[in-house]
């Protein structure tokens, strides 16, 4: 399902020493998502808090095919990586999807169900852990359109 670009920017996130397992899932995750230009990113650490997960990670999507998308290649590169897919919900109706990987739980919204189920509200208490700039495709657009050199273009 990958396309050989996104595992190998996978393959880097979860072999990058500053991220130990499983924040280095939660991190790919992330990057997953960034790249599938996914809205409002967020990662809490919740093993303070929760016996159940050590990462959150939410994410709005613009439509359910773009949520099932972030899933499916979330999903598809973390088996690669020895992750065992605990449960899916939501996938059909795609207005919550949740993946749920057993370390790293993964939401992600469509609409306006983010708002109704208010999970950044919930998460708050807990740490969220900053998501390196690097991860968005925009900025990594920008970074590159700043380094063309446009002197004499016209």
């Amino acid at each position: 399902m990958a396309s050989e670009y996104i595992q190998n920017e996978v393959n880097k996130v979860i072999s990058n020493p500053s991220f130990e397992f499983p924040l280095n899932h939660a991190m790919a995750s992330a990057w997953i998502m960034a790249n599938f230009k996914g809205d409002n990113l967020k990662i809490f650490d919740l093993r303070k808090s929760s016996a159940l997960v050590d990462y959150a990670i939410l994410a709005t999507a613009q439509n359910p095919t773009q949520g099932r998308a972030m899933v499916d290649e979330i999903s598809s590169n973390l088996k690669n990586h020895g992750a065992h897919i605990v449960s899916y919900e939501g996938y059909e109706s795609a207005d919550w999807i949740l993946l749920d990987t057993g370390d790293v739980m993964v939401h992600v919204f469509n609409g306006p169900a983010r708002d109704v189920y208010d999970l950044d509200m919930i998460y708050a208490k807990n740490t969220q852990i900053k998501i390196p700039d690097e991860f968005y495709f925009s900025t990594q657009t920008a970074a590159h359109a700043k380094a063309i050199d446009l002197k004499n273009y016209f």
